[in-house]
């Protein structure tokens, strides 16, 4: 098995403390060292104590962690059997494993070019510019230490946290344990790189060890459900990716049989597992058909195992697999089943199951269902109407409007509860270094300092 060791300030360290990772078919395939909350207390406190790199070395650094990254060899693993071994724990299938991974590295690559489009035109990032001569704003970290809980629904997490890395921060990774090679290897690559074992480090720790980084660091950015939201919703320290119930609405001017596989593409790229997958399809009209248009392309995605280079649907062990189906059932109880909860799970050998696609349509837009955000394919369709107004579209991630309406566009746009939105012939998934994905990520962690000098 590959021994994924915890990657302190004095460099790797095996803990007696170890934990089994598994494949969704339930093949034991590494072991990962837990660290204690008493190191996860020394080791930021550590980072504490080091300045960061010169803007230099960090650039120059980030360039060739993504190299290192992309085609090295770390811990044993090339980048082909890395991209195996995460996709085979994690249930993502590989081709979206691997371009997932390329992404990170993209990232990685270019991370002073992603946090540019954030700075403030009227502030300098070095107090040492001419122009603060007479005076301007200095656009300064509000800390030292950035910790991440990353989540493990694929590589992709990874490609945004070494923003802070080019800002100055030293980070601190927290990794799933369901997938934790990703992390691991681009904290390794970014060491190989040049930054120093203080500047990242990668701490796998159970729920005190995790609850210890949030207290140590000085910000924090965390990945999860409702629960994760509501727990961290009154700390201003932490940053929460929750779920992204992303939506896509088509008013009555546009035909969506124009739209009808940027639709299915919002539903089921990416395996239906990321935020930014399309939760909820709103139609101003009858949206029967539509469901049925919707329905009859996702049932032809065949379900495979997760190392089939074919594989569109994410995988889990069949009892996971049968409890998300159970719960989809419960949840849909009095709506119309197009591909239906009955159909979900889907095996594919050796104790684990794909994860068909579930189609349902809704009489009315109900809020509460609209919402239901799940790791796999699963969408609901809604008609919607003038009357229904915003109500329908809040508390998302990003919504695409297909319309001609500019009005409509004011409206959701001003929705402070709607982060992103796309006009027309763009997937929810679509994604730039110069588009916000929740906000920018330098939003948190920069401020502005008015300065002026002689």
């Amino acid at each position: 098995m590959v021994l994924l060791d915890a990657l302190g300030p004095s460099g790797e360290y095996r803990t007696r403390n170890r934990e089994i990772v598994t494949s969704t078919a339930g093949v034991p395939v590494a072991e990962l060292s837990k660290v204690a909350p008493l190191y996860v207390s020394r080791t930021i406190g550590a980072q504490r104590k080091v300045a960061p790199l010169p803007v230099a070395e960090r650039e120059k650094a980030l360039a060739a962690a993504a190299d290192i990254f992309a085609t090295g060899e770390i811990g044993g693993l090339g980048f082909d059997a890395y991209v195996e071994l995460a996709s085979r724990i994690s249930g993502v299938p590989i081709v979206v494993t691997r371009a997932g991974a390329r992404n990170v590295a993209g990232a990685v690559a270019h991370a002073f070019d992603a946090v540019r489009p954030a700075q403030p035109i009227g502030a300098v990032r070095d107090w040492r510019e001419e122009r603060t001569r007479a005076g301007s704003a200095v656009w300064t970290r509000r800390g030292e230490v950035f910790a991440v809980h990353a989540a493990g629904n694929g590589p992709g997490v990874h490609g945004l946290w070494p923003q802070a890395l080019a800002l100055g921060y030293r980070v601190a990774v927290r990794p799933s344990r369901r997938e934790p090679f990703t992390g691991h290897r681009l904290v390794s690559a970014l060491r190989q790189a040049g930054f120093r074992p203080e500047d990242v480090v990668f701490l796998p720790t159970d729920h005190g060890g995790a609850d210890e980084i949030i207290r140590r660091a000085d910000l924090a950015m965390v990945y999860g459900g409702q629960d994760v939201v509501d727990k961290y919703a009154a700390d201003p320290t932490v940053m929460v990716n929750g779920p992204g119930r992303a939506k896509l609405l088509i008013t009555a001017d546009r035909d969506w049989r124009d739209y009808l596989d940027l639709i299915v593409d919002s539903i089921a790229n990416l395996g239906g597992m990321a935020c930014v997958n399309t939760t909820a399809v709103l139609y101003e009209g009858d949206s029967a058909p539509l469901a049925a248009a919707i329905a009859e392309k996702l049932a032809t995605i065949e379900p495979l195992p997760t190392e089939d280079e074919r594989a569109i649907l994410p995988t889990q062990p069949v009892e996971k697999a049968q409890a998300l189906a159970n719960y989809l059932a419960t949840k849909a109880a009095g709506t119309t089943a197009l591909l239906g909860a009955d159909q979900v799970v889907a095996a594919v050998g050796d104790g684990y199951a794909a994860l068909r696609p579930a189609v349902h349509l809704l009489t009315e837009p109900d809020v509460d269902r609209l919402n239901i955000e799940l790791p796999f394919p699963c969408v609901w369709v809604s008609p919607w109407s003038r009357e229904a107004g915003l109500a329908p579209l809040r508390n998302s991630l990003v919504i695409t409007v297909i319309t001609g309406d500019d009005d409509l566009i004011d409206s959701v746009l001003g929705d402070p509860t709607v982060s992103n939105v796309y006009r027309g012939n763009h997937p929810t998934f679509y994604g730039a270094p110069e588009i916000p994905h929740d906000g920018f990520l330098a939003d948190v962690l920069m401020r502005n300092k008015g300065f002026i000098r002689d």
